[in-house]
């Protein structure tokens, strides 16, 4: 059986700046990762689509759900859906809390990954954290759907914030996704209306591959790394030996 993981992005390009390198390297190792898009950034996160003459709600999410699906084909995501919630603000009703919980059971990820718990800047990624810790609580519970296979306990790692100083995240875990790091280039460059967060997140990922080695061992043979991700899990791990 194969392993997985699941994403949970509130908007359509969240998961490509954040994890898009955690997903592709996944991948090589044989995971199947689900990417859950709980809404388009259809009118908070396409300001240049939105400055087109002529546009409209619906030319926006079609623009970007094609923009989200050419990303994920580039990580070789395994399956991403796309609930349209709306954005600005995100709302999940029980309906959609329920369908979030029915994803997770039928992926049984062996770990999470979503946004950092406070964002002043964007309230919809701390949102779609609060809803992805509720939906995993749920997925675990007995009572719901009895019959269904629950959910065990999914490590949940959130993914690096925009401004990191701002939000109260720190990460406990770099991932050297140099090997991939063409894969995750390649997505970024499919997000055409945020054309202006390329150079940030290469920059981002440049700075991470930098912390990668450090950490590894630095100039006392840590392992060289280009490029990595970060990451701040929520949950104690258990483990057998450090």
């Amino acid at each position: 059986m194969a392993r997985t993981a699941l994403v949970i992005s509130a908007h359509a390009a969240d998961f490509v700046w954040r994890c898009g390198g955690a997903i592709a390297l996944h991948r090589k190792k044989g995971y199947e990762v689900t990417v859950v898009c709980l809404s388009f950034g259809e009118r908070g996160e396409s300001a240049k689509l939105w400055k087109e003459e002529g546009m409209t709600l619906q030319k926006v999410k079609t623009a970007r759900r094609k923009e989200a699906e050419a990303a994920a084909k580039a990580l070789d995501v395994h399956d991403i859906q796309f609930f349209d919630l709306g954005d600005y603000p995100l709302v999940m009703d029980q309906e959609a809390k329920f369908r979030l919980v029915d994803v997770i059971r039928a992926v049984q990820p062996a770990f999470m990954l979503s946004h950092s718990h406070y964002d002043p800047y964007n309230t919809d990624h701390m949102y779609a954290t609060q809803m992805a810790l509720e939906c995993r609580m749920v997925a675990q519970a007995w009572g719901h759907n009895p019959g269904q296979k629950v959910l065990g306990a999914p490590q949940l790692y959130l993914f690096e914030p925009h401004q990191t100083e701002q939000m109260g995240w720190k990460p406990d875990v770099f991932l050297d996704i140099s090997e991939v790091w063409d894969k995750k280039r390649a997505a970024i460059e499919c997000m055409e209306g945020q054309q202006h967060l390329w150079h940030y997140y290469t920059n981002v990922a440049e700075n991470r591959g930098n912390h990668f080695q450090r950490n590894s061992g630095g100039q006392s043979g840590g392992r060289p790394a280009t490029h990595a991700e970060g990451f701040q899990s929520v949950f104690p791990r258990t483990v057998d030996e450090l």
